[in-house]
């Protein structure tokens, strides 16, 4: 590799022909970039003191030549974006003067023989930069002044308005723009085939003009050491057909992301970070395996995987009971479940598991996820639970796997049960729930064949939401009417859906029922018992709350396994003694260490209801995914082994010391001690360190 600095425009001129290479992205800079550099352009023009302004680097190949001077076209690596600019500038200036020529150089014949054309050859030989895709025949039509191709590229069409715009808008005084455009230099990179390595120069490069995704990266690594006739081939046959089923917009915004649940699938569950996708997929793609078999089935199965992601998440699905189910998903937001579900899809589509299970599956997953949103249990573990699912899957008995490991999940991952998921629906604030709309529609629409349009609903408080009610809303609640009002007014009983938002307002529950449009003509499921009722009090919201949340626990269902079946699968404890405090001599009711003990559990389990107690013969543990504080009883103190790496505690007081890798009762890497009440507020915020740090792995994406 050799680089030099050289002026811009002469590097045009002394090149014969640029071609941006298959694998490469499209031309992507916006309105935003074009800007940037216009007005570089004209700041730099416009200031004689100024003698140049440097634009960034233009990397290529070549064939064992260091610098421009062979006719052959060069490979570019890395500078499209400012290439392409650049020369749209030129040919929307070249419009403008015509046969005029505003600075030596700068006539439309001259701009364009020098630095946009080859005069001496024809077709796209013809041009000096070729793009690839779409790109190409935009660039081509604007620069052989020829219609737009039927299909066109946006981003050069909107670029070349734009500066077109710019350059009527300068009016008849184009000095500064031509002397801009004329002090612009770049650094000449040109590569040695077979001795640099493009790749590594490419990525240390990219750091000007639009950031590259992880997945123009990765696309760049499969793609760039292989010949042209091979990346012509990959691209065509693999990479080219997922950025056509993704969509441009989707393969912009989803396609890394996709790319790290694959990559969460290959690794056994480890989620690599969302910002080094790249890194992963390049230990993945060196690995003994895949080296072995070659990049072509490494990309083969990636386009493979991204056609299961299309059909989960892009709404490409062809069976219409799966994007039914798929689309609901959609609605919860559940990308963490997509590492589990694409290992489902790929037994699925290969005959390990059937339709009617993987339907199921789905619907499992969507009732996990709804239930525990539900009962607010925090989502922090959810990335971990899916990544790692298939570790628990037993693919001979497929279904019956998945409702094992789902019941079998610890408290804080846990399936919540139908009279924890239905107590939560009747009593807390639904109003105010993320998924409300989602909520609803699904209790209207369950089992319809013909589904309501739901969106063209809102949602209607029965008992309205006017503090000052009228004396007839009052006289129907009854004496503690406020109580009543505060305590249901967003519940699942006092909610439903209705066309006739404004008109119902504050009207008291007859005149809601009975008015045109009202309950009782309402054509929807969720008020039909409403046009029945002749009063709507506290027992009328609690009966429909129990009736409504009966039918929810019925639509998001929980699994169903015997309890001799299940109990196969739950893990083996090794433990055939059940223990208590008493068994604890220092934890006696007539102990000194008692009260200050008893003080603590409280202040522990009250951290988060996923707490759970387990009391063993030498010391009592608390648990979320695992144990995050031992208590070691003793006669005159309790010892808290509290687990977590000790560098990462802050302990202000210095009071805990590291015992990681030493012998101890407990499963923590620090420990300390309490003997009195007084010193149990400072204890209890290392433990909560522990629990907090233990319920923040694996941080959920929802």
């Amino acid at each position: 590799m050799k680089a030099t600095e050289a002026n811009f425009l002469r590097f045009l001129k002394e090149s014969d022909q640029f071609v941006i290479p298959i694998y490469q992205r499209t031309y992507s800079w916006t309105e935003r970039e074009c800007k940037q550099l216009w007005e570089d352009i004209l700041r730099t023009g416009s200031n004689d003191s100024i003698s140049a302004h440097f634009t960034g680097s233009i990397v290529y190949i070549q064939e064992g030549l260091y610098h421009v001077s062979s006719h052959s076209p060069l490979l570019v690596i890395d500078g499209q974006q400012r290439l392409t600019t650049v020369m749209l500038i030129l040919e929307a200036l070249a419009w403008r003067v015509g046969n005029e020529e505003p600075m030596d150089g700068f006539s439309a014949r001259k701009l364009r023989r020098n630095y946009l054309r080859n005069p001496d050859e024809d077709g796209e030989r013809s041009c000096k930069l070729l793009l690839t895709q779409t790109d190409k025949q935009s660039l081509l039509a604007i620069l052989q002044q020829m219609p737009d191709p039927i299909e066109s590229s946006f981003r050069i069409r909107e670029n070349f308005a734009l500066f077109e715009k710019r350059i009527q808008e300068l009016g008849v005084d184009l000095i500064p723009l031509c002397k801009g455009l004329a002090k612009l230099t770049i650094v000449d990179v040109s590569l040695t085939r077979g001795q640099d390595n493009p790749q590594l120069i490419f990525e240390s490069m990219n750091s000007t003009g639009r950031e590259l995704s992880q997945a123009d990266l990765i696309r760049n690594y499969v793609l760039m050491g292989l010949d042209s006739d091979q990346q012509t081939r990959l691209y065509n046959t693999y990479w080219r057909p997922m950025e056509v089923a993704f969509g441009q917009e989707a393969y912009s915004t989803q396609f890394d992301g996709f790319m790290r649940h694959y990559l969460t699938i290959k690794n056994d569950g480890e989620i690599p970070n969302i910002r080094a996708v790249y890194d992963g997929f390049k230990i993945h793609a060196c690995s003994p395996e895949i080296v072995t078999s070659g990049m072509e089935n490494l990309v083969s199965e990636i386009r493979k995987y991204a056609g299961y992601y299309c059909a989960i998440a892009l709404d490409k699905e062809v069976d219409k009971d799966l994007a039914k189910a798929f689309q609901d998903l959609r609605e919860l937001k559940v990308d963490v479940a997509y590492p589990f579900l694409l290992e489902l899809y790929g037994d699925y589509a290969v005959g390990k598991l059937s339709k009617d299970d993987f339907l199921l599956a789905v619907r499992l997953v969507e009732a996990y996820v709804f239930r525990r949103a539900v009962c607010a249990i925090p989502t922090n573990s959810l990335n971990k639970t899916f990544a790692t699912f298939a570790r628990a899957l037993k693919k001979d008995r497929y279904f019956e796997s998945i409702q094992a490991h789902l019941l079998t999940l610890p408290s804080y991952r846990r399936f919540p049960s139908d009279e924890e998921f239905e107590r939560e629906l009747k009593v807390r604030d639904l109003y105010n729930f993320p998924r409300r709309s989602y909520l609803l529609a699904h209790l209207e629409n369950h089992g319809r064949k013909e589904p309501v349009p739901v969106q063209d609903y809102t949602i209607e408080h029965i008992l309205p939401q006017n503090e000052d009610l009228s004396v007839e809303w009052r006289n129907a609640l009854g004496l503690e009417w406020e109580k009543v009002q505060e305590k249901w007014l967003h519940t699942l009983g006092n909610l439903t859906l209705t066309g006739y938002n404004s008109e119902y307002s504050d009207r008291p529950f007859t005149e809601k029922r009975d008015m045109p449009g009202g309950f009782r003509e309402s054509p929807l499921r969720l008020n039909s018992s409403l046009g029945k009722l002749d009063t709507w009090d506290e027992a009328a919201i609690w009966e429909r709350a129990e009736r409504l949340s009966t039918e929810a626990v019925n639509i998001w269902a929980s699994p169903t396994l015997q309890d001799d079946i299940l109990s196969a699968y739950r893990p083996k404890t090794g433990r055939n003694v059940d223990y208590s405090l008493d068994d604890h001599p220092h934890l006696t009711q007539n102990s000194p260490m008692r009260p200050v003990f008893d003080i603590l559990r409280q202040e522990v389990l009250s951290l988060n209801r996923c707490v759970s107690e387990e009391i063993l013969k030498l010391y009592v543990a608390y648990k979320a995914e695992t144990n995050f504080v031992d208590v070691i009883p003793q006669k005159g103190r309790l010892l808290l082994s509290i687990n977590v790496p000790f560098h990462e505690l802050d302990d202000p007081r210095g009071l805990a010391r590291d015992v990681t890798n030493l012998g101890r009762w407990g499963n923590g890497f620090a420990e300390t001690s309490l003997r009195t009440v007084e010193e149990l507020p400072y204890a209890v915020g290392l433990v909560r360190q522990a629990f907090e740090s233990q319920i923040g792995d694996g941080q959920s994406d929802l």
